[in-house]
């Protein structure tokens, strides 16, 4: 993307950073750099500018463009018509918003035939002039003279001038500029039931009489809102009070006591009501509407960062289970890759004969593929298959995991799943999918579509295509933070590398089948279209673990590799002993390394790197033990304290995984002992946490559930 100079001073003060990290975000996007590599790489050049920092800089300076180019399509529409005055010009140039442009634009846009049209082709105009004057004379005296074959009468007259003051009204830009002020700062959000849907429209019965100011409205109420009116339930309306804004109106345009004055003041309401009010209401739904949008696209990405950065239990023998009743429990077992060894079926609810012989396959499966542990779909039948597995006497302790399993279907079925393992059915691959969630999430995640993974609010109400670059974007983000293994890699997880699109991630692939493992950064200049450009942004998050040089399995970009064998070799060691003896880090001295090329900001992530070199930022592996008592909401009792985990975090709370079929909700209120504006300052997906029980609904199946444990309870945990 090229950038505007010009918009560099408006994007520092709206987002309060400097032009010159401004200026600088914006050149190394417009030279081809990803927003992940600018994060890591260029931190000396940006101030240490986060991905979220950089994407609203380039989030500001597309709309600033948008905002240009209509500006120029405008200018040249009115210079075209002959009527750009010189005022006029200047206003188009100083307008900030694009609200603003087209008011301007809004008495030089090409008319549809209006009623104001057409009052013009009968030759009323002059009558609109000279009552719109508001002189002392009579209108409909004056009217008389306008009398014709096509104006039928006085009244019909008098109606069309009223209809050209309408349209003048409509389109004087300071007067729209202070009612959409007005609109914005105390419009009222009012909703009615429609005409007998009442009863089919029983899950919005909230919002049948419903009225809100909108400033104060919440977001997950203006998509429930919109979507009650999409689907014909209620009636929506968006104003503020209407007395108080014709008030405006009038002080502005009606300027006497007499009959034409009169004649303004039912013109200046008209306008009001038909032109005015419905363009200004549109606006602010679409504002709302896009409120809305990125609030609700906010937690999404956020539940969305917190699931993909949900810690791999690493390297290890899988035997993965999709469990079910009538159709019994797919059994997989995977190695420590997650290939596909072998898999079968097993029915351990259908009966005392067919539990034993499951049993017996279970048994023979671990011992058979060394399985180190069982990976269990938290879907139907999870809970007791569990029961069933921990009666089973294995050869060799083998632990049990309970894996979220939200979008395994979607994959199963899916155009991945299909090319990876084109001669299994769908539940096959589903179980594949369950046991490579437990060794790395990450890379098994990146295969579904994040709208198929459970978590977000009102995912199908917002702007999907907004939705969807939002989406990709945090998991570009996640996989770059965490680095990726480019031996092992699939090509889905390798085009979320920066700088590494669909096809070369497949070239990767190609070459490694080809070739071998690759055995340092620089042979990846070897794989077709990896170019000077697609290497530099790309090298520093792909590892390489036992290259030759120890510094490929780190997160230290090639570029810098010089920087660390001139402090390996002012020590008088090896870069393989400087990484493994923190005592010699601690003699660096990195202002002496400091240069054009790297400042302090890439010198303290070199020494973070040695410190820690290649390791994951994703947490610990943490095991969470459901309540073996509780096995369905009939087992739940009010003022039970139970140990759980979030599986989604929305703006009104946060729904929990208690071990059951049906999850629980920590409302907002709930969740601690002061006022909580964000539940997200509170909880995460996928953390552990201890909830009470609080209510429970056992016809609607809804679970109440509260994070404020008192301290006697705390001491149970």
């Amino acid at each position: 993307m090229e950038f505007n100079e010009n918009h560099v001073e408006r994007i520092a003060t709206e987002l309060s950073l400097s032009q010159s990290q401004v200026k600088s975000v914006l050149y190394l996007l417009s030279n081809g750099a990803t927003i992940p590599f600018i994060a890591r790489y260029r931190k000396d050049h940006t101030g240490g500018l986060d991905e979220v920092q950089i994407e609203k800089i380039q989030d500001i300076e597309r709309r600033l463009t948008e905002i240009d180019q209509r500006r120029e399509t405008i200018l040249s529409t009115i210079e075209e018509q002959g009527k750009l005055t010189p005022e006029l010009k200047q206003k188009i140039l100083s307008a900030q918003t694009l609200a603003e442009l087209e008011d301007l634009y809004l008495p030089y846009k090409p008319k549809r035939r209006t009623r104001g049209v057409i009052a013009r082709e009968k030759g009323l105009e002059p009558l609109a002039k000279k009552i719109f004057e508001q002189h002392a004379f009579d209108p409909r005296t004056e009217a008389e003279k306008y009398l014709s074959d096509e104006v039928d009468s006085v009244e019909e007259a008098l109606q069309g001038a009223r209809d050209i003051i309408a349209e003048w009204v409509n389109e004087d830009a300071s007067v729209r500029a202070k009612l959409r002020n007005l609109f914005s700062r105390h419009g009222i959000l009012s909703t009615k039931v429609r005409k007998g849907k009442a009863e089919e429209g029983q899950k919005y019965r909230d919002y049948f009489s419903y009225s809100e100011p909108i400033t104060r409205i919440a977001s997950h109420r203006v998509l429930a809102i919109f979507r009650a009116e999409r689907e014909g339930i209620i009636n929506m309306n968006i104003e503020p009070d209407r007395d108080r804004t014709l008030d405006v109106l009038y002080r502005h345009f009606v300027h006497g006591e007499n009959d034409a004055a009169e004649q303004v003041r039912l013109a200046v309401k008209g306008s009001y009501l038909r032109l005015i009010r419905p363009s200004l209401e549109t606006e602010i739904r679409q504002q709302l509407k896009e409120k809305a949008d990125d609030e609700a696209i906010k937690v999404f990405t956020q539940n969305l960062w917190h699931l993909l950065m949900e810690p791999p239990l690493g390297r290890k023998r899988v035997l993965a289970i999709d469990p079910g009743f009538r159709t019994g429990c797919k059994v997989v077992t995977l190695n420590e890759s997650g290939d596909l060894l072998f898999n079968t079926n097993i029915y351990p609810h259908s009966g005392a004969k067919e539990a034993v012989q499951a049993a017996r396959t279970i048994s023979r499966l671990v011992e058979q593929y060394k399985i180190d542990v069982i990976a269990l779909g938290s879907g139907t039948a999870s809970r007791e298959t569990e029961k069933f597995l921990k009666k089973v006497r294995l050869p060799h302790k083998v632990k049990i995991f309970i894996v979220d399993e939200s979008g395994a279907s979607i994959y199963s079925a899916s155009a991945v799943a299909r090319e990876e393992f084109p001669d299994y059915d769908v539940t096959v691959r589903g179980a594949v999918s369950i046991g490579r969630r437990l060794i790395d999430p990450l890379a098994e995640l990146v295969k579904i579509d994040p709208k198929s993974l459970g978590v977000g609010q009102y995912q199908h109400d917002v702007n999907q295509a907004r939705l969807k670059e939002a989406l990709d974007r945090t998991v570009q983000y996640v996989v770059n933070r965490v680095g990726v293994d480019v031996n092992t890699a699939s090509k889905y997880l390798l085009m979320y590398v920066s700088g590494i699109g669909k096809t070369l991630a497949e070239n990767i692939v190609r070459y490694r089948q080809e070739n071998g493992p690759f055995h340092s950064r620089m042979e990846l200049k070897n794989v077709k279209l990896m170019g000077d450009k697609a290497f530099e942004q790309s090298a520093g998050f792909l590892r390489i673990p036992d290259a030759t040089n120890p510094l490929d399995c780190t997160a230290v970009h090639p570029e810098s590799y010089h920087i660390v064998e001139r402090m390996a070799h002012d020590l008088g060691v090896g870069i393989e002993e400087l990484i493994a003896d923190k005592k010699l880090q601690e003699k660096i001295d990195i202002y002496r390394y400091m240069d054009e090329q790297a400042g302090q900001e890439t010198l303290k992530d070199i020494m973070k790197e040695l410190a820690r070199p290649g390791r994951d930022p994703r947490e610990e592996f943490k095991v969470l033990e459901f309540d073996e008592n509780i096995k369905s909401i009939e087992d739940l009792k009010v003022g039970m304290v139970l140990p759980g985990v979030v599986r989604n975090v929305t703006k009104f709370g946060a729904f929990v995984d208690i071990g059951i079929k049906d999850n629980g909700l920590v409302h907002i209120s709930e969740m601690a002992d002061r006022f909580v504006s964000d539940p997200n300052e509170i909880v995460h997906v996928h953390q552990h946490v201890m909830v009470k029980v609080i209510s429970i609904d056992l016809e609607r199946h809804r679970i109440a559930l509260s994070l404020r444990i008192d301290k006697e309870n705390k001491g149970k945990e």
